[in-house]
Formats: structure tokens, sequence, C-alpha cells
């Protein structure tokens, strides 16, 4: 079953996905982006740290052209959507047109607000704070604000690479190319803004870089079993338990997810048995058919 395929049946699946969910998780991404936005011009961009992604090219092209890093954010942005549309999908095309769209244009409309601090290391700490917490609701809207993280998918799919490894090459590329470009002080304050984002991220939206590990206890295991197999397809492991308090004999399902399918399985167990008991960890590597490939 292929992931659009997979999607569409959980769409028609829960009663929650619709207007109103879809109302919510456009505000998630508009309020999103605004943070990401504010987070941007108010310390990295003073600053001159370009911590990784179309927004730190946009913070090297102002430095060397003096073009306004919104313009070029668009300028890059388009060309990656269309991209995006073509290799990734209609669905990938609809969650990430509308962070596409405004995150330049708030970075636009917020440019000339005081700026707090140049300090370098606070600008790192706090834009990088910012930008996790705005990139984070984002995600938890389902949504994306398109960029590199595009083509970092794009090429996850054509050549199979993990996406983390993806994402951290393109990023990678940026902060080198900071360095040559502004100098390597200022690279080395990326990195640390680089590093807080993907943990604030981590917080926020329960994982980045990582698949998760679902233990679930539930009185209806068989519904939620079933659910999991046919619109998840995800496999799963019944676990033999005894309850610590009653004694009794239970069933625990233990769930394989990625990253983004954490919000698709909780919304799921939750529409079934709402009393479930469902716990979520990290799982740093899974080797297996649907996740990476075992090293022979």
């Amino acid at each position: 079953m292929s992931s659009t395929t997979r999607k569409r049946r959980l769409n028609e699946y829960f009663p929650v996905d619709g207007p109103i969910r879809h109302t919510v998780d456009t505000v998630m991404i508009i309020v999103g982006s605004f943070i990401t936005a504010l987070a941007f011009n108010l310390f990295l961009l003073p600053s001159n740290i370009a911590s990784g992604g179309v927004s730190g090219i946009s913070v090297i092209i102002q430095s060397v052209f003096g073009i306004e890093p919104a313009y070029t954010q668009w300028a890059l942005n388009i060309p990656l959507f269309i991209a995006g549309y073509l290799v990734l999908g209609r669905n990938y095309a609809i969650r990430s047109l509308l962070g596409t769209i405004v995150l330049p244009l708030f970075v636009f409309m917020t440019k000339d607000w005081s700026v707090p601090t140049t300090d370098l290391l606070l600008s790192s700490l706090y834009g990088g704070i910012g930008v996790g917490v705005g990139l984070g609701i984002v995600f938890r809207g389902r949504g994306s604000t398109g960029g590199l993280s595009t083509l970092a998918q794009i090429i996850q799919k054509l050549t199979r690479l993990n996406l983390s490894v993806c994402v951290v090459m393109m990023d990678g590329m940026v902060i080198l190319l900071a360095m040559f470009v502004l100098s390597p002080e200022k690279a080395l304050y990326a990195l640390i803004g680089l590093y807080i984002t993907g943990k604030i991220i981590d917080m926020i939206e329960l994982g980045f870089n990582y698949t998760k590990v679902a233990y679930i206890i539930a009185d209806k295991t068989d519904e939620i079993s079933e659910a999991v197999l046919k619109h998840l397809d995800r496999g799963l492991t019944k676990l033999d338990a005894r309850g610590g308090y009653t004694g009794e004999e239970r069933t625990v399902l233990m769930v394989v997810v990625g990253q983004s399918e954490v919000t698709s399985l909780k919304t799921l167990v939750q529409s079934l048995d709402p009393s479930a008991f469902v716990i979520i960890t990290n799982a740093h590597e899974v080797l297996g058919e649907g996740f990476k490939r075992v090293q022979e």
C-alpha cells in the first residue's frame, strides 16, 4: 500500500479529521511560520547566523549581494515546491503550500522590527529556540515550510538514505558555505543554533530524527490491531503482560512507526479507545522491512 493510499484511508476513517481539524492545522502552520520568521529577523539575520536551510542561504546572499532574504526564500522555495509536487506527490504539495508562501511573507513583514540583541551567542541560542518552536508548531499542524527539507525528502525518496542524514547533508552544506563566505566563527555559532533548533523541534513534535516505538495498553486491542494494520500499514507485536495492581493478564501492543506517523497513530488509538494508555519512546535505529535496510 502506498503512503498516499494509506493517508487517504486514514483521513476517511477518522471523523476528527474534518473541517475543524483542518482549520486547527491551518492556524498552527500560520502561527508557527510567524514565530519562525520572527526568530529569524530578530536574532539570526542581524548577526549573520546562517543556521542551515533556505533561510541560511538567504542570510549569506543578503550579506554578499544585499538582496532581501524574503525574496531569496521565495525564489528558492517556488522551484523546490514544484519539484516536491512532481516527486513527492499531491499530498506533500498541499501540506507544504501554505508554509512555503507565508513564511517568506512574514519574514518580509517583520524585517524592520527592533532587534533585542546582537550578541552572537544569545542570537544563536534564542534564534535556534524560536525557529525550533515555530517549526515544531508547523509540524504539529501536519504542515511544512518547504525549503531544503523538500530537497532532503526528494533525495531520501530517490536514494533511500535516512531522512535525517539527508537533512544534515543539506544544512551542513549551508553552514560550510557560511564558513567561507561569512566567517568560521559565524559558522560555529550557526551550528549552535541548528543544534538547539533540532532539540526544540524534538520536544514539541515528538521527534524529528528518530523512529518511534509505541506501547499501547487498552481494552480494545483487537480493534486497534486491525486499524493499525489496515490504515497505517504498519506491523505490530502483541506482548503478554500482567497488571501490577490487578494481576490480570493483558495484551500490550508494540508498534514501530515513523516520526510523521505518530500523530496519526495517537488519533487512531484515541478514536477507538479513549481510555487507552499509550507510551511513545525514541528508537534510534530500526532495521527491517519498512524502515532501514539490514546491512549485510
